[in-house]
């Protein structure tokens, strides 16, 4: 499976040299790195002006597709990282809506944080899109779903595209906007797990086709603060499981609300024999501080998904704490360790997104971001970086996630 890579003449780029791209695409996988208002010397424009940040975002983000031959109705998942409150968050729902149209409806999720990775910068959007390699559009079940989180219309709940099947955020949300049992983030998980269940089932999958879940819960980063609903979520999945990224924010724009979810799966067409899924837990590979049937990476259908790999060892304790640049090098190295399980390396990788401690700084971003680099031969794949102020884990300052393809 040939792989193409995109940075188009005259696209935003990073301040500093690096071997990423901002764009992928291998077979009828699309990938597109945090997309945002930079010029070409690493400048960013409009300063503090959400709505045309998220405009030229989106710019650039048609220029990818365009580049490696899609659009936005190609479309099938929206991760947007803002800064700002429920209003903001109602805008770019608003904004995004009339970029795109009303009828690609693709997934979507948004996480609000209090500072993304530069000064003034108050958005930064990926994309996933699905075009057959022979230009052929690719048939696409889009589903907007009752006694589900409030979502505006011009997006789905859920979405299946050929073996793909992709999530919007489950959440205590209410159709109307509302927060279930607020502050309660024991109740607010198993609804929210119900609530996943529910949406993978209409698409025709089931938890056991889950590969990969992301979950953003209030909390400032300790263990006590995740394990708390870590266990609910974990009964819903089978042993083995999905790779996970689990990350801590503040809060969240709707008061009350304490935790949200996102999955992708992949599964056999209706009738058809089961797709064969492989995982990968190297040997003495880092652990969690309680016993979760997650694993550290899943393969199928030539798709690997790696949850987030972070500096620690066998026993959850934190190796070279507070250290940054130190932990990428851990990281980096497991991340390889999961691949090279599946026959794969760095350089099958397509698409890696780092959380690190930090605030709106060039200098944190640039730290972590140049080692993560030079692990990678040119062409790079496409790369998100994004700030938060802890994670799961005292003195634990990166978590770095990826998804790769085998050819």
């Amino acid at each position: 499976m040939a792989k193409q890579h995109s940075f188009p003449k005259g696209h935003w780029n990073w301040p500093v040299q690096l071997t990423h791209h901002h764009a992928v695409r291998a077979g009828d996988l699309i990938f597109t790195g945090g997309q945002v208002d930079l010029d070409a010397h690493g400048t960013v424009r409009n300063l503090g002006n959400l709505d045309q940040q998220c405009h030229n975002s989106m710019t650039y983000m048609s220029d990818l597709l365009t580049d490696l031959g899609a659009d936005f109705s190609d479309l099938v998942r929206l991760v947007v990282y803002y800064v700002g409150d429920s209003d903001d968050e109602a805008r770019l729902f608003d904004l995004l809506a009339q970029i795109i149209g009303p009828k690609t409806k693709p997934v979507i999720n948004m996480i609000n944080l209090p500072e993304l990775c530069y000064p003034g910068m108050l958005t930064e959007i990926e994309g996933v899109a699905m075009r057959a390699e022979s230009g052929d559009r690719l048939p696409k079940q889009q589903f907007h779903l009752l006694d589900m989180p409030h979502l505006p219309e011009a997006f789905s709940h859920v979405l299946r595209c050929g073996h793909m099947v992709f999530t919007s955020d489950m959440s205590a949300l209410s159709l109307q906007g509302a927060v279930n049992t607020p502050d309660d983030i024991v109740a607010q998980t198993a609804l929210m797990m119900d609530r996943l269940h529910e949406a993978l089932s209409v698409a025709g999958a089931t938890m056991s086709d889950v590969v990969k879940v992301n979950t953003f819960y209030r909390g400032d980063g300790t263990a006590e603060d995740w394990a708390k609903s870590a266990n609910i979520r974990a009964d819903y999945f089978p042993d083995p499981g999905p790779a996970p990224t689990g990350i801590p924010v503040p809060s969240f724009p709707h008061q009350g609300l304490m935790t949200k979810i996102a999955a992708t799966a992949i599964c056999a067409q209706e009738g058809k024999a089961p797709l064969t899924k492989r995982f990968s837990w190297p040997e003495g590979h880092w652990n969690w501080t309680v016993k979760l049937p997650y694993k550290h990476g899943t393969l199928c259908n030539d798709v690997i998904h790696v949850g987030g790999q972070v500096s620690l060892d066998s026993a959850a304790k934190v190796i070279h704490p507070d250290d940054v640049i130190a932990q990428t090098r851990v990281a980096m190295d497991n991340l390889k360790r999961v691949l090279a399980e599946f026959g794969a390396t760095l350089d099958d990788v397509v698409k890696i997104t780092t959380f690190y401690q930090g605030s709106a700084s060039a200098e944190a971003l640039h730290e972590n971001l140049l080692i993560r680099s030079n692990s990678y031969t040119v062409p790079g794949p496409a790369t998100t970086g994004i700030p938060v102020p802890a994670l799961v884990y005292e003195t634990m300052v990166i978590e770095i996630e990826a998804i790769a393809i085998l050819e």
